[in-house]
Protein backbone atom coordinates (compact mmCIF):
# COMPACT_ATOMS: atom_id res chain seq x y z
CA UNK A 1 0.00 0.00 0.00
CA UNK A 2 1.06 3.38 -0.23
CA UNK A 3 1.41 4.86 2.77
CA UNK A 4 -0.98 8.05 2.96
CA UNK A 5 -0.45 11.32 4.53
CA UNK A 6 -3.39 14.05 4.49
CA UNK A 7 -2.99 17.56 5.90
CA UNK A 8 -4.99 18.01 9.45
CA UNK A 9 -4.10 21.47 10.57
CA UNK A 10 -5.47 21.74 13.99
CA UNK A 11 -2.93 22.15 16.74
CA UNK A 12 -3.43 20.59 19.76
CA UNK A 13 -0.35 19.71 21.32
CA UNK A 14 3.01 19.19 22.07
CA UNK A 15 4.98 16.05 21.35
CA UNK A 16 8.28 15.92 23.28
CA UNK A 17 9.30 19.82 22.52
CA UNK A 18 7.42 19.71 18.71
CA UNK A 19 4.01 20.83 17.64
CA UNK A 20 1.86 18.01 16.74
CA UNK A 21 -1.87 18.10 15.23
CA UNK A 22 -4.97 15.96 16.37
CA UNK A 23 -7.18 14.68 13.71
CA UNK A 24 -10.17 14.52 15.98
CA UNK A 25 -13.37 15.40 13.87
CA UNK A 26 -16.08 12.26 12.58
CA UNK A 27 -15.24 12.24 8.85
CA UNK A 28 -11.54 13.49 8.87
CA UNK A 29 -10.20 10.24 7.61
CA UNK A 30 -10.51 10.87 3.83
CA UNK A 31 -11.23 8.21 1.55
CA UNK A 32 -8.14 6.16 0.50
CA UNK A 33 -6.44 6.67 -3.41
CA UNK A 34 -6.60 3.53 -4.17
CA UNK A 35 -9.12 0.49 -3.08
CA UNK A 36 -7.40 -1.69 -0.65
CA UNK A 37 -7.44 -5.47 -0.43
CA UNK A 38 -7.11 -8.05 2.60
CA UNK A 39 -6.40 -11.86 1.85
CA UNK A 40 -6.24 -14.89 4.75
CA UNK A 41 -2.85 -16.05 3.81
CA UNK A 42 -3.12 -18.95 6.48
CA UNK A 43 -4.98 -20.48 9.63
CA UNK A 44 -2.65 -20.09 12.68
CA UNK A 45 -4.07 -22.64 14.57
CA UNK A 46 -1.29 -25.90 14.90
CA UNK A 47 -2.19 -29.25 15.37
CA UNK A 48 -2.69 -29.41 19.43
CA UNK A 49 -5.77 -26.63 18.27
CA UNK A 50 -4.07 -23.62 19.95
CA UNK A 51 -6.16 -20.45 19.71
CA UNK A 52 -5.77 -16.20 19.34
CA UNK A 53 -2.89 -15.36 17.56
CA UNK A 54 -0.94 -12.72 19.05
CA UNK A 55 2.43 -11.76 18.51
CA UNK A 56 4.20 -11.59 14.86
CA UNK A 57 7.67 -11.28 13.51
CA UNK A 58 9.36 -11.38 10.13
CA UNK A 59 11.94 -14.04 9.87
CA UNK A 60 15.05 -11.79 8.80
CA UNK A 61 17.38 -14.32 8.15
CA UNK A 62 17.62 -18.00 7.34
CA UNK A 63 18.49 -19.74 10.06
CA UNK A 64 18.23 -23.35 11.60
CA UNK A 65 14.30 -24.06 11.05
CA UNK A 66 13.68 -20.42 10.78
CA UNK A 67 13.49 -18.96 7.19
CA UNK A 68 13.91 -15.84 5.98
CA UNK A 69 10.57 -13.44 4.45
CA UNK A 70 8.13 -16.26 6.82
CA UNK A 71 6.09 -14.91 9.29
CA UNK A 72 6.51 -16.59 13.29
CA UNK A 73 3.08 -16.44 15.18
CA UNK A 74 2.33 -17.11 19.03
CA UNK A 75 -0.75 -18.43 20.57
CA UNK A 76 -2.28 -17.26 23.38
CA UNK A 77 -5.05 -19.41 24.04
CA UNK A 78 -5.05 -23.49 24.30
CA UNK A 79 -7.73 -25.98 22.05
CA UNK A 80 -10.32 -24.53 24.91
CA UNK A 81 -9.85 -21.51 24.33
CA UNK A 82 -8.42 -20.55 27.94
CA UNK A 83 -6.49 -17.65 27.83
CA UNK A 84 -2.65 -17.39 29.13
CA UNK A 85 -2.49 -21.08 28.03
CA UNK A 86 -1.43 -21.32 24.49
CA UNK A 87 2.61 -23.12 23.97
CA UNK A 88 2.55 -22.88 20.53
CA UNK A 89 4.53 -20.87 17.70
CA UNK A 90 3.67 -21.12 13.99
CA UNK A 91 5.85 -20.42 10.72
CA UNK A 92 3.48 -19.28 8.38
CA UNK A 93 5.46 -18.68 4.43
CA UNK A 94 3.98 -15.63 2.46
CA UNK A 95 2.33 -18.48 0.49
CA UNK A 96 0.01 -19.62 3.61
CA UNK A 97 2.03 -23.06 4.67
CA UNK A 98 1.36 -23.69 8.31
CA UNK A 99 4.39 -25.68 9.80
CA UNK A 100 4.95 -25.76 13.68
CA UNK A 101 8.35 -24.01 15.31
CA UNK A 102 7.63 -24.62 18.68
CA UNK A 103 5.40 -26.68 21.03
CA UNK A 104 6.42 -25.71 24.74
CA UNK A 105 6.37 -27.79 27.45
CA UNK A 106 5.93 -25.74 30.77
CA UNK A 107 7.38 -28.54 32.85
CA UNK A 108 10.62 -29.22 30.92
CA UNK A 109 11.76 -24.76 31.24
CA UNK A 110 15.76 -24.81 31.74
CA UNK A 111 14.91 -21.50 34.57
CA UNK A 112 11.77 -20.06 35.81
CA UNK A 113 8.84 -18.99 34.04
CA UNK A 114 6.52 -18.01 37.04
CA UNK A 115 2.98 -19.83 36.67
CA UNK A 116 4.20 -21.65 33.36
CA UNK A 117 3.37 -20.88 29.43
CA UNK A 118 0.84 -18.84 27.70
CA UNK A 119 2.38 -16.82 24.96
CA UNK A 120 1.70 -13.09 24.15
CA UNK A 121 1.66 -10.40 21.41
CA UNK A 122 5.86 -9.85 23.07
CA UNK A 123 7.39 -11.77 20.18
CA UNK A 124 10.85 -11.11 18.61
CA UNK A 125 13.19 -12.85 15.79
CA UNK A 126 16.85 -11.91 15.96
CA UNK A 127 19.08 -12.20 13.08
CA UNK A 128 21.42 -14.52 14.91
CA UNK A 129 18.43 -16.95 15.33
CA UNK A 130 17.27 -16.63 18.90
CA UNK A 131 13.60 -16.23 19.30
CA UNK A 132 12.16 -14.57 22.15
CA UNK A 133 9.05 -14.84 23.53
CA UNK A 134 6.98 -13.08 26.58
CA UNK A 135 4.76 -15.67 28.46
CA UNK A 136 1.93 -14.36 30.79
CA UNK A 137 0.33 -17.77 32.09
CA UNK A 138 -2.98 -18.86 34.10
CA UNK A 139 -3.87 -22.00 35.16
CA UNK A 140 -7.51 -21.65 33.80
CA UNK A 141 -8.13 -18.82 31.10
CA UNK A 142 -8.72 -16.12 34.28
CA UNK A 143 -7.19 -13.61 35.73
CA UNK A 144 -7.26 -14.47 39.00
CA UNK A 145 -4.67 -17.37 37.84
CA UNK A 146 -2.50 -14.77 36.09
CA UNK A 147 1.39 -15.08 37.19
CA UNK A 148 4.15 -12.98 36.22
CA UNK A 149 5.67 -15.10 33.61
CA UNK A 150 8.99 -14.56 31.83
CA UNK A 151 10.50 -14.30 28.39
CA UNK A 152 11.32 -17.74 27.04
CA UNK A 153 14.60 -17.60 24.90
CA UNK A 154 14.24 -20.44 22.01
CA UNK A 155 16.56 -21.47 19.37
CA UNK A 156 16.26 -21.69 15.37
CA UNK A 157 15.35 -25.34 16.34
CA UNK A 158 12.34 -24.16 18.36
CA UNK A 159 13.87 -25.39 22.03
CA UNK A 160 13.66 -23.25 24.71
CA UNK A 161 17.19 -22.61 26.32
CA UNK A 162 16.51 -19.81 28.49
CA UNK A 163 13.94 -18.12 30.73
CA UNK A 164 14.05 -13.86 31.29
CA UNK A 165 12.86 -13.64 34.27
CA UNK A 166 12.64 -11.85 37.46
CA UNK A 167 11.19 -8.52 39.70
CA UNK A 168 10.91 -6.27 36.36
CA UNK A 169 9.51 -8.64 33.95
CA UNK A 170 5.77 -9.16 35.05
CA UNK A 171 3.18 -10.04 32.29
CA UNK A 172 5.34 -9.20 29.81
CA UNK A 173 2.53 -8.31 27.33
CA UNK A 174 4.02 -6.71 24.18
CA UNK A 175 7.75 -6.35 22.99
CA UNK A 176 9.77 -4.27 20.43
CA UNK A 177 13.39 -4.91 19.35
CA UNK A 178 16.41 -3.02 18.27
CA UNK A 179 18.52 -6.03 16.62
CA UNK A 180 22.41 -5.77 15.98
CA UNK A 181 22.96 -9.36 15.79
CA UNK A 182 24.28 -11.23 13.01
CA UNK A 183 24.01 -14.30 10.70
CA UNK A 184 27.18 -15.59 13.02
CA UNK A 185 25.46 -15.42 16.36
CA UNK A 186 27.31 -12.22 17.73
CA UNK A 187 26.37 -8.47 18.75
CA UNK A 188 23.64 -7.20 20.85
CA UNK A 189 20.14 -6.16 21.25
CA UNK A 190 18.04 -4.03 22.90
CA UNK A 191 14.45 -5.26 23.86
CA UNK A 192 11.81 -3.35 24.81
CA UNK A 193 8.77 -5.09 27.06
CA UNK A 194 5.37 -3.93 27.72
CA UNK A 195 4.56 -5.19 31.52
CA UNK A 196 1.11 -5.46 32.72
CA UNK A 197 0.62 -7.46 36.03
CA UNK A 198 2.12 -4.57 38.49
CA UNK A 199 -0.47 -4.83 40.53
CA UNK A 200 -3.77 -5.57 38.73
CA UNK A 201 -4.79 -9.13 39.83
CA UNK A 202 -4.50 -7.78 43.95
CA UNK A 203 -6.82 -4.61 42.28
CA UNK A 204 -9.29 -7.51 41.20
CA UNK A 205 -10.59 -4.73 37.96
CA UNK A 206 -9.83 -1.54 39.28
CA UNK A 207 -6.90 0.59 37.40
CA UNK A 208 -4.00 0.81 39.15
CA UNK A 209 -1.24 2.91 37.33
CA UNK A 210 1.55 0.76 37.69
CA UNK A 211 2.29 -0.84 34.03
CA UNK A 212 6.20 -0.46 33.06
CA UNK A 213 8.44 -0.58 30.20
CA UNK A 214 11.57 -1.99 30.69
CA UNK A 215 14.74 -2.18 28.57
CA UNK A 216 16.56 -5.62 28.86
CA UNK A 217 19.97 -5.12 27.06
CA UNK A 218 21.23 -8.73 25.34
CA UNK A 219 25.13 -9.62 24.67
CA UNK A 220 24.68 -12.34 21.78
CA UNK A 221 27.30 -15.02 20.84
CA UNK A 222 27.02 -18.69 18.73
CA UNK A 223 27.58 -20.54 21.35
CA UNK A 224 25.72 -19.47 24.40
CA UNK A 225 21.93 -18.09 24.89
CA UNK A 226 21.76 -14.36 25.19
CA UNK A 227 23.52 -12.98 28.53
CA UNK A 228 21.58 -10.54 30.16
CA UNK A 229 23.28 -7.72 30.50
CA UNK A 230 21.07 -4.95 32.17
CA UNK A 231 16.75 -4.58 32.96
CA UNK A 232 16.33 -0.61 33.09
CA UNK A 233 12.44 0.86 33.89
CA UNK A 234 12.01 3.58 31.12
CA UNK A 235 8.32 4.07 31.29
CA UNK A 236 6.25 3.36 33.97
CA UNK A 237 3.09 4.86 35.99
CA UNK A 238 0.89 3.07 32.60
CA UNK A 239 -3.21 2.17 33.24
CA UNK A 240 -3.69 -1.52 33.45
CA UNK A 241 -6.50 -3.60 35.15
CA UNK A 242 -7.71 -7.09 34.95
CA UNK A 243 -10.56 -7.81 32.91
CA UNK A 244 -13.33 -10.56 32.56
CA UNK A 245 -12.97 -10.71 28.88
CA UNK A 246 -9.50 -9.51 27.61
CA UNK A 247 -8.00 -10.63 30.98
CA UNK A 248 -5.73 -7.82 31.49
CA UNK A 249 -5.20 -4.29 29.55
CA UNK A 250 -2.60 -1.84 30.20
CA UNK A 251 0.12 -0.65 28.15
CA UNK A 252 0.54 -3.10 24.74
CA UNK A 253 2.49 -2.20 21.39
CA UNK A 254 5.82 -0.83 21.15
CA UNK A 255 7.69 0.40 18.21
CA UNK A 256 11.09 2.24 17.96
CA UNK A 257 11.34 5.31 15.99
CA UNK A 258 13.64 5.40 12.53
CA UNK A 259 16.05 7.47 14.18
CA UNK A 260 15.92 5.43 17.79
CA UNK A 261 15.38 8.56 19.48
CA UNK A 262 11.83 7.58 20.68
CA UNK A 263 10.05 4.70 21.80
CA UNK A 264 6.22 4.61 20.91
CA UNK A 265 4.29 2.75 23.11
CA UNK A 266 0.23 2.18 22.98
CA UNK A 267 -1.59 3.02 26.07
CA UNK A 268 -4.63 0.71 25.87
CA UNK A 269 -6.76 2.52 28.79
CA UNK A 270 -5.85 5.74 28.23
CA UNK A 271 -7.06 5.69 24.34
CA UNK A 272 -3.69 7.21 22.83
CA UNK A 273 -0.41 6.71 21.89
CA UNK A 274 2.96 8.21 23.34
CA UNK A 275 6.66 8.63 23.04
CA UNK A 276 9.45 7.59 25.26
CA UNK A 277 12.19 9.77 24.60
CA UNK A 278 15.93 7.82 24.03
CA UNK A 279 14.90 4.76 25.11
CA UNK A 280 18.28 3.57 24.00
CA UNK A 281 20.76 5.28 26.48
CA UNK A 282 17.86 6.72 29.52
CA UNK A 283 18.83 4.72 32.51
CA UNK A 284 15.42 6.72 34.39
CA UNK A 285 12.12 6.30 33.70
CA UNK A 286 9.97 8.64 31.70
CA UNK A 287 7.01 7.75 33.56
CA UNK A 288 4.41 7.58 30.71
CA UNK A 289 5.94 9.55 28.09
CA UNK A 290 4.62 12.46 26.36
CA UNK A 291 1.04 12.22 24.20
CA UNK A 292 1.51 11.66 20.40
CA UNK A 293 -1.85 11.10 19.52
CA UNK A 294 -5.31 10.39 21.37
CA UNK A 295 -8.95 9.26 20.72
CA UNK A 296 -9.78 10.64 17.26
CA UNK A 297 -9.78 6.85 14.95
CA UNK A 298 -8.21 5.21 18.33
CA UNK A 299 -9.93 2.53 20.53
CA UNK A 300 -8.33 0.83 22.53
CA UNK A 301 -5.06 0.92 20.55
CA UNK A 302 -3.21 -2.84 21.04
CA UNK A 303 -0.93 -3.57 18.30
CA UNK A 304 1.85 -1.16 17.75
CA UNK A 305 4.45 -0.88 14.55
CA UNK A 306 6.56 1.47 12.91
CA UNK A 307 6.33 1.37 8.91
CA UNK A 308 8.65 1.88 6.47
CA UNK A 309 8.68 5.82 6.37
CA UNK A 310 8.38 6.18 9.77
CA UNK A 311 4.48 6.55 9.91
CA UNK A 312 2.80 4.64 13.45
CA UNK A 313 0.35 1.83 12.80
CA UNK A 314 -1.59 0.70 15.90
CA UNK A 315 -4.81 -1.39 15.72
CA UNK A 316 -8.07 -0.86 17.78
CA UNK A 317 -9.66 -3.30 20.18
CA UNK A 318 -12.81 -1.82 20.19
CA UNK A 319 -13.31 -1.80 16.29
CA UNK A 320 -11.20 -3.59 14.38
CA UNK A 321 -9.57 -0.42 12.53
CA UNK A 322 -5.87 0.13 11.54
CA UNK A 323 -4.88 3.80 12.16
CA UNK A 324 -1.64 5.70 10.18
CA UNK A 325 -0.35 8.55 12.84
CA UNK A 326 2.55 10.70 11.71
CA UNK A 327 5.66 10.67 13.99
CA UNK A 328 4.14 14.78 14.19
CA UNK A 329 0.89 12.97 15.57
CA UNK A 330 -1.60 13.32 12.84
CA UNK A 331 -3.62 10.48 11.97
CA UNK A 332 -3.89 10.49 8.67
CA UNK A 333 -5.74 7.39 7.71
CA UNK A 334 -8.03 4.66 9.19
CA UNK A 335 -8.37 1.62 7.78
CA UNK A 336 -10.81 -1.91 8.32
CA UNK A 337 -9.03 -4.86 9.19
CA UNK A 338 -11.55 -6.69 10.85
CA UNK A 339 -15.35 -6.52 11.13
CA UNK A 340 -16.74 -9.87 12.89
CA UNK A 341 -18.97 -10.20 15.84
CA UNK A 342 -20.94 -7.86 18.50
CA UNK A 343 -19.28 -5.12 18.40
CA UNK A 344 -17.71 -5.52 14.72
CA UNK A 345 -14.21 -5.99 15.24
CA UNK A 346 -13.91 -5.94 18.91
CA UNK A 347 -11.38 -7.84 20.21
CA UNK A 348 -9.96 -9.09 17.40
CA UNK A 349 -6.38 -7.56 16.63
CA UNK A 350 -3.08 -8.06 18.02
CA UNK A 351 -0.08 -8.04 16.50
CA UNK A 352 0.88 -6.30 13.10
CA UNK A 353 4.16 -6.07 10.87
CA UNK A 354 5.11 -4.40 7.69
CA UNK A 355 6.59 -5.86 4.74
CA UNK A 356 7.71 -3.29 2.04
CA UNK A 357 4.40 -1.35 1.29
CA UNK A 358 2.06 -4.25 2.79
CA UNK A 359 0.74 -5.32 6.21
CA UNK A 360 0.62 -8.84 7.54
CA UNK A 361 -1.84 -9.00 11.09
CA UNK A 362 -3.07 -12.06 12.91
CA UNK A 363 -6.93 -12.01 13.52
CA UNK A 364 -8.18 -13.63 16.73
CA UNK A 365 -11.56 -13.72 15.24
CA UNK A 366 -10.91 -16.00 12.24
CA UNK A 367 -7.49 -17.35 13.88
CA UNK A 368 -5.58 -16.22 10.91
CA UNK A 369 -2.52 -14.34 9.27
CA UNK A 370 -3.55 -11.71 6.83
CA UNK A 371 -2.26 -9.25 4.40
CA UNK A 372 -3.93 -5.74 4.16
CA UNK A 373 -2.61 -4.28 0.58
Amino acid sequence: MNWIREVCKTKLGRVVGTAFALCVLPGLFAPQAAAHTITVVASTIPANGDLNPYGISVVPTTVGNLVQGNLLISNFNNSSNFQGTGTTLVQITPGGTNTLFSQIDASTLPGPCPGGVGLTTALAVLRSGWVIVGSLPTSDGTSATAQAGCLLVLDSSGNVVETIYGSLINGPWDLAVLDRSSANGGGSASLFVTNVLNGTVAAGGSVVNQGTVVRVDLTLSKSAPPFVEQMTVIGSGFAERTDPVALVIGPTGVGLSKDGFSLYVADTLNNRVVAIPYPLTRNTTAQTGATVTRNGGLNGPLGLTVAANGDILTVNGGDGYMVQTTPDGFQVSKNLLDSIGSPPGNGALFGLVTVGGSVYYVDDNSNSLNLFQ
